[in-house]
């Protein structure tokens, strides 16, 4: 068996990708991971190789209908098996095939993380040099906070994702429609039927692929013994080590409870006084940078629509005290539709991105409780995710027309 020695970063998930495992082949060669909440540096893991796939050839096969049929190219399963361009196609003869090669840039290798977000983002802008990218301000521990824009319509459409540290998987959602929406206006054909030439000259996106960076690190890596902040997160995680359920940013403050819309009400409501995983409004809306940065961008770019990725429920929210327009409800059943979620009218909640935006601008602002199941949701729900969400963004820019 291969020995790895763990680095930062690493989780078991991440070491699976890399070698081509799954993350049950780390886990039975090193029984003792599920007992320890992450991996630490120095680490000693004990990899099995990776098996081959291998394919028992039927008749008519030839080399195009196998590599079609594996995704993968002509040229690499010749060098996997020697002289099968040759027409050496015999049925039943066993076969090795290749690993595919991804056709695209954001894909899942272990959880993902700021690292990946900058990382795609920068291979993005190589391949679609229409696509601009900015940042509107840092964390708490100063990571960039990025802004991916697309389009130069008149209309601004404002998207953030994982608010909330353990709902991470909604960024690479996010992320994966900016890439289909770039491949698909670059080529000049359609997305599941939506004309992409039309949301390019019609909208403007403004995209905040991870709004809240440092705590999805902390909920995929926790703290090791350097962290700044390793006291006090003990503290207000109540001694325990695993973070996979905080929801906070890095300093304990739910950035979904620190806009100004009914605050104070929100506050009270919640009774979470001080630092916690989830639910502490902070000592003032707009206290932390990053709910800051996205109220900042949202003032000095107003948009006609907003977006706000959450995980998990199946259901769209769409109210606000009534200061929502009249076409709300209707926008919201039609991006429902079109993806099998719920319209849901939502009471007894404030101070969420959402209720800031519909309360500030009196445009329609909407909340998407991404996928069913329980934070942080499983890797092999993102394609599902990723679809559903592209459908809900794409309805929205197909559907609001501009004035």
């Amino acid at each position: 068996m291969l020995q790895y020695v763990t680095h930062k970063g690493d989780t078991v998930s991440r070491i699976a990708a890399a070698y081509g495992l799954t993350p049950e082949h780390v886990i039975q060669g090193n029984p003792w991971v599920v007992k320890q909440a992450y991996l630490h540096p120095g680490q000693i893991i004990y990899l099995p190789s990776a098996p081959r796939s291998r394919y028992a050839l039927q008749a008519g096969d030839n080399a195009e209908k196998v590599s079609a049929l594996f995704n993968i190219c002509v040229e690499e399963l010749e060098k996997l098996n020697p002289g099968i361009l040759s027409g050496h196609f015999h049925p039943g003869k066993v076969v090795v095939i290749p690993t595919p090669k991804p056709n695209r840039v954001v894909v899942l290798r272990g959880e993902y993380g700021p690292t990946h977000v900058e990382e795609d983002i920068a291979a993005l802008l190589d391949k679609y040099p229409f696509l601009e990218k900015d940042t509107i301000g840092c964390s708490v521990m100063g990571k960039p906070l990025y802004l991916i824009k697309i389009g130069r319509g008149a209309r601004h459409l404002h998207v953030n994702a994982a608010l909330h540290a353990n709902e991470w998987l909604t960024s690479p959602c996010l992320m994966s429609f900016i890439e289909e929406y770039a491949a698909a206006y670059a080529g000049g054909g359609l997305w599941n039927g939506h004309h992409v030439q039309d949301w390019f000259n019609n909208w403007t996106l403004w995209a905040i692929p991870m709004a809240n960076p440092d705590g999805v690190e902390l909920v995929q890596e926790g703290a090791g013994p350097d962290h700044l902040y390793l006291n006090d997160l003990l503290k207000w995680n109540g001694g325990r080590r695993g973070y996979r359920h905080w929801k906070a940013n890095i300093r304990g403050v739910d950035l979904g409870d620190q806009f100004p819309a009914h605050w104070e009400e929100e506050a009270a409501r919640r009774g979470v006084t001080g630092p916690a995983p989830r639910d502490y409004s902070g000592h003032a809306p707009l206290c932390e940078p990053e709910a800051a940065a996205l109220a900042a961008l949202a003032e000095r770019i107003p948009g006609d629509a907003a977006v706000s990725l959450h995980s998990q429920g199946g259901e769209i929210y769409w109210n606000y005290r009534g200061y929502e327009p009249q076409e709300s409800a209707e926008l919201a059943a039609r991006l429902a539709s079109a993806c099998g979620y719920r319209a849901v009218e939502l009471t007894g909640s404030d101070a969420g991105f959402k209720d800031w935006f519909i309360q500030q601008f009196r445009k329609p602002g909407f909340t998407v409780e991404l996928g069913m199941g329980k934070n942080p949701l499983p890797l092999a729900d993102f394609e599902d995710m990723a679809l559903e969400t592209g459908l809900i963004i794409g309805a929205l820019l197909s559907i609001v027309k501009v004035k």
